[in-house]
C-alpha cells in the first residue's frame, strides 16, 4: 500500500469486460455509478444499453435515451468522431467511447484513479491500470509540480501534452485528468455545487432547458475510508430499459 492509499480522497474505477458480440464498461466514484453495454456485429453497434445506478441530478436519467440515439448504428471506430458529448451525460458518453475502444480486447481492463484531498494546497493524483501504477502527478495550488515535464501546468492545460502520447497512454492520461477535476467536488460546499443554472452547458443536465429544473439528488459514497469497494454493488443489466437498474457485471 502506497502513501496515497492511506490518505482520504476521491476514488474512481473503470472496468471493461467483453464477450462474443458485446462489450460493457462501468464506472463508479463518490458521485456516480453507471454502466454502458454495446451490442455489436461486424464492427457496428446494434444496441446501446446504458444504466444509471447513482447519478447526482434528478434529470440525469433522461440522458439514457440520448446516448442510445447518439450511438445506435454507429461503427465502433466511429464513436470518437460522432461527437455530441455536451448533449449527453458526459460520464455515459465516456463509458461508450471506452467500451468501443476496447470491444475487441480479450481480457478485462480496470483503471483506478486516486486523488488525495488537499493538504496545504498540495495533493497527490494517481492512475493504475490493472493494479499497476501508470501515471502519477503531484499538484500544488492547482498546478502540477511533479513530474518535471508537466511542472507549472494546470489540469486544463494538458492538451498539447496529450497529443505527444501513445494512444493507450493518452487514454489513461485523459481519464486521470477528468477524475482529478471531479475530485475537486470533495472540497466545494454542497450548496455551491447544487444550482445547475450556474453550470456551463457542457452535459445533458446542464443544457438550459433542463438546468432550470435540475435538482441535486443521489447518494455520495466515500471509498477512501475502506468501508466499501468500488463497483461492489450488483447491476441487473436486464432491468435497465429505463436507465434505472441494479446491474450485475460479469466477474
Amino acid at each position: 500500500m502506497s502513501e496515497i492509499d492511506r490518505l482520504p480522497g476521491f476514488r474512481r474505477r473503470f472496468r471493461v469486460d467483453t464477450g462474443a458480440g458485446w462489450v460493457r464498461s462501468a464506472v463508479e466514484d463518490d458521485y456516480h455509478c453507471m454502466a454502458v453495454t454495446l451490442r455489436h456485429r461486424a464492427g457496428v453497434v446494434e444496441a446501446v444499453e446504458p444504466v444509471m445506478q447513482r447519478a447526482p441530478w434528478n434529470t440525469c436519467p433522461g440522458a439514457v435515451a440520448q446516448l442510445r440515439q447518439t450511438f445506435t448504428g454507429v461503427a465502433l471506430d466511429g464513436f470518437v468522431s460522432r461527437g455530441e458529448k455536451s448533449a449527453n451525460c458526459t460520464h455515459l458518453h465516456d463509458l461508450a467511447l471506452l467500451a468501443a475502444a476496447h470491444a475487441c480486447d480479450d481480457a478485462p481492463l480496470v483503471y483506478d484513479i486516486l486523488a488525495s484531498d488537499p493538504v496545504g494546497s498540495r495533493r497527490q493524483i494517481e492512475l493504475r491500470r490493472n493494479g499497476m501504477r501508470l501515471l502519477g502527478w503531484v499538484e500544488h495550488e492547482h498546478r502540477i509540480v511533479e513530474p518535471a515535464e508537466l511542472a507549472g501546468r494546470r489540469l486544463d492545460e494538458l492538451r498539447s501534452w496529450f497529443d505527444t502520447l501513445d494512444p493507450d497512454l493518452q487514454e489513461a492520461a485523459r481519464l486521470l485528468r477528468w477524475g482529478a477535476m471531479l475530485a475537486h467536488g470533495r472540497t466545494i460546499p454542497m450548496e455551491r455545487q447544487s444550482d445547475a443554472s450556474r453550470m456551463p452547458p457542457n452535459c445533458y443536465s446542464f443544457q438550459p432547458e433542463r438546468a432550470r429544473i435540475a435538482q441535486r439528488v443521489g447518494e455520495i459514497r466515500d471509498f477512501s475510508r475502506g468501508e466499501a469497494q468500488l463497483l461492489d454493488r450488483p447491476f441487473d443489466i436486464n432491468s435497465s430499459r429505463d436507465g434505472h437498474a441494479t446491474a450485475r457485471l460479469p466477474a
